[in-house]
């Protein structure tokens, strides 16, 4: 009984350092790991006020606590959603690798490629709301989505590079998408352009998801609903699209929308 009480603070640290570690990987280099210091702060403060005794202080921590935990999980619901996605109990090697996993995976590379290469960029992802009457007067492509595409027709030699890009399903339906400008911009910086404000345009009138690459800064943003989320990183973009989008049964087809039900989204 003695060694097993002596062994209980060590089986303890290790799950501790486990679990930190964890978070640490999980967001590093994501919006998200301001956050985690910002977390750790927090504990840091709130030991300090028990142990010398400021009880107002303590208090104030203990009123804060509550409202933080609930906000923080409404802001941060797409990283909470892709990391408890990652807790399986299986491994990889038995998890399905679905289409839709395929190209989320593609749209991911491509996008951050071109923000590497500060090539700007406007990406509509159709929801329920059809935006026929936007491809319809564009370039019809039709094609089936594929990185080299994408990144192709952004290029800044080739003829499609103005304009947005409407994706819907696995196909890519339109290049040099001529898409309304947002009226009210005021979220908008300086250093952000027409694509920009033609990405906050349609998603204040259609329930799209439309991500941005900026040509001046290369950062990648997204818009939907009427709100634009600057600076996002990798992994916050695939929990995203994850949280937005939810692959049909059975695969994606090329003539239904590819994501289905719409889930509620806040950034």
């Amino acid at each position: 009984m003695n060694i097993i009480h002596l062994l209980i603070p060590l089986i303890e640290v290790s799950i501790i350092s486990t679990l930190i570690y964890y978070l640490i990987n999980f967001f590093w280099n994501t919006r998200a790991m301001d956050l985690i210091f910002g977390i750790f702060a927090f504990i840091a403060l709130y030991t300090l006020s028990s142990w010398f005794d400021l009880s107002v202080v303590h208090q104030l921590l203990n009123y804060f606590i509550g409202s933080a935990v609930i906000a923080l999980m409404i802001l941060f619901q797409p990283e909470l959603r892709l990391a408890l996605s990652k807790l399986s109990l299986k491994g990889k090697k038995y998890r399905e690798v679905t289409e839709f996993d395929k190209f989320l995976d593609s749209i991911s590379h491509s996008v951050f490629k071109l923000a590497d290469k500060r090539t700007g960029a406007l990406i509509v992802l159709e929801n329920q709301d059809s935006l026929e009457e936007f491809a319809s007067k564009a370039v019809v492509l039709d094609a089936k989505f594929s990185s080299e595409l994408l990144e192709t027709i952004f290029s800044t030699t080739t003829p499609l590079h103005d304009g947005g890009v409407i994706i819907r399903g696995t196909e890519i339906i339109s290049a040099s998408t001529i898409l309304p400008l947002a009226d009210d911009s005021t979220q908008l910086s300086k250093s952000m352009g027409t694509r920009h404000r033609a990405g906050l345009g349609i998603s204040q009138l259609t329930d799209a998801l439309i991500i941005v690459v900026s040509e001046e800064t290369g950062k990648v943003s997204i818009a939907r609903d009427g709100i634009m989320t600057r600076g996002v990183k990798v992994d916050r973009f695939k929990g995203i699209l994850r949280s937005v989008f939810t692959p049909p049964e059975g695969g994606i087809g090329s003539s239904i929308n590819i994501f289905g039900k719409m889930k509620k989204w806040k950034s």
